[in-house]
């Protein structure tokens, strides 16, 4: 019975008539390695045929496809036992994950710790500081975007009361205005008295201070 060798699709044949060659890369970041050439006795030998055939003709371009015939079978022992080889060189540098079965290379895609590719277990570090990353990129494009009146939002003004819309016409607020836009009623009232500065109480009508009128 012939021998079987198992390994994941992800490879890519770069053998020629001359020799063997292979890659193999990561499911995941597709870094991959690349087997020594290996020359192919078989491809020296077609080779010697095809030039005496090209030289001599007849009797020699009969034995070059007699030759070439038996260069491909044999050409194809040695391609096989060439990635049987091939695949017992770098199985040591992969692996497959019992979740998802991708084959990931250990040196970056595999986390020892969980037992599980790092697609399935990601490094938490990693993620938490992508995620605050991410966080203040956001937070950066959301302030640059806000209109200068809108930054009036802040924690600081939230307080205030801020109106959704003018309480004499009822049209209705686009922003955290001090005056309505249609008919130009005052939509705040004084939260300091312009007489003595004493903060005023919201709907005050006069300062508990000084009991100058509440503008």
């Amino acid at each position: 019975m012939a021998e079987r060798y198992e390994f994941c699709s992800n490879y890519e044949d770069l053998s020629t008539e001359q020799g063997f060659q292979f890659e193999f890369k990561c499911d995941r970041c597709n870094v991959g390695y690349r087997t020594k050439f290996k020359a192919s006795m078989t491809g020296a030998v077609s080779g010697v045929l095809e030039t005496a055939s090209s030289l001599f003709g007849g009797l020699f371009g009969t034995a070059s496809e007699l030759g070439e015939r038996v260069h491909s079978a044999a050409w194809e022992r040695a391609h096989d036992g060439a990635f049987e080889e091939a695949v017992r060189e770098v199985r040591p540098e992969f692996i497959q994950c019992p979740r998802c079965q991708s084959w990931v290379c250990r040196k970056k895609c595999w986390n020892n710790k969980k037992g599980l590719c790092k697609e399935c277990a990601p490094d938490l570090g990693v993620e938490m500081a992508a995620a605050q990353a991410s966080k203040s990129v956001e937070e950066v494009w959301a302030h640059a975007a806000m209109a200068e009146e809108d930054k009036k939002l802040g924690a600081e003004h939230w307080r205030e009361g801020i109106r959704a819309s003018c309480p004499e016409c009822e049209a209705p607020l686009a922003t955290n205005a001090k005056f309505c836009p249609e008919c130009g009623a005052k939509l705040k009232a004084a939260s300091h008295c312009i007489e003595c500065g004493a903060k005023l109480t919201p709907n005050a009508k006069f300062c508990p201070e000084c009991g100058h009128k509440a503008g």
